[in-house]
């Protein structure tokens, strides 16, 4: 196996990935349990929006739980696909959050705070697919490694 891809190969099932991975899991598992405990327990129901807000963050974040199980799951290396799935959903949670942050500004706050809330929204979406195009990106390169080890061409 050419050391570069074994290099790779071995970054992408360590122990630190794993526990990254454990650490994703856990902190969506429990930000979902936590809203859905505080909704739960309200002594009166809450309106529709809010409903809406805390259905929304509660299905994040077992959007990343469900991303960390699939990933401690595998058996094999996944050639950076985890990458690619993590940034999809950064990158929809992000774009998602920036429209609606950036509509609730603009419908209750001040032209400034709407600017001001587009701006954020507009970064994080930024990172969010600059981070897609990397993971891409890495994904591409190790499937070529793969490629060449395997004698498929270059």
């Amino acid at each position: 196996m050419p050391a570069e891809l074994e290099r790779a190969l071995a970054a992408e099932v360590s122990l630190r990935s794993r526990l990254r991975y454990v650490a994703v899991g856990l902190a969506g598992s429990c930000a979902a349990v936590l809203i859905a405990v505080l909704w739960s327990t309200e002594p009166r129901a809450l309106p529709a929006r809010t409903q809406a807000v805390f259905a929304g963050l509660i299905a994040v974040g077992l959007a990343w739980a469900a991303v960390a199980a699939w990933v401690l799951t595998r058996r094999r290396p996944l050639y950076a696909q985890d990458r690619v799935v993590g940034a999809r959903l950064a990158l929809v949670v992000s774009t998602v959050t920036g429209i609606a942050g950036t509509a609730l500004a603009a419908a209750r706050g001040t032209t400034t705070a709407a600017l001001a809330t587009a701006a954020v929204g507009t970064v994080l979406t930024s990172i969010a697919g600059w981070l897609l195009a990397r993971a891409r990106s890495r994904r591409r390169e190790l499937l070529r490694l793969r490629g060449v080890f395997r004698g498929d061409g270059a």
